[in-house]
């Protein structure tokens, strides 16, 4: 159903590109449609009256499969942030231990005295 609406809208957005570029062009506009000759199929006048009807009718029927797209492609699931699922190690490496297992650090052990030189005298700045 989802892949015949999309169809669906492909054709109606083609169909109401083709029908805004057929307008007159007032002021500028997009529109390359003829200037309506006395050989025309209907007046001017009747002819912008049928392209805009036509305009308006394809525009609704867009918007209308827009919204059905909508509502039939909706979540699948519930939404979900990847910062609520746990971290995943790569492939290959073993995943980081939980905090709670980690071994608490050790307090600092005062530093040693410097080393003495031969001569029994201690190192330079030790005083």
């Amino acid at each position: 159903m989802e892949t015949v609406l999309r169809v669906f809208q492909v054709f109606l957005a083609i169909g109401l590109i083709g029908v805004v570029l057929l307008q007159r062009s007032e002021g500028g506009g997009l529109g390359i449609g003829s200037s309506g000759g006395m050989g025309s199929f209907m007046s001017v006048r009747g002819t912008a009256n049928l392209l805009t009807r036509v305009t308006s009718i394809l525009a609704f029927l867009f918007m209308a499969t827009c919204l059905a797209l909508v509502l039939i492609s909706g979540p699948r699931q519930q939404a979900h942030s990847i910062l609520d699922q746990p971290a995943q190690a790569p492939a290959g490496q073993s995943a980081p231990a939980p905090t709670s297992q980690l071994p608490t650090p050790t307090p600092a052990a005062p530093q040693p005295a410097p080393p003495a030189n031969q001569n029994g005298a201690s190192a330079p700045g030790a005083q």
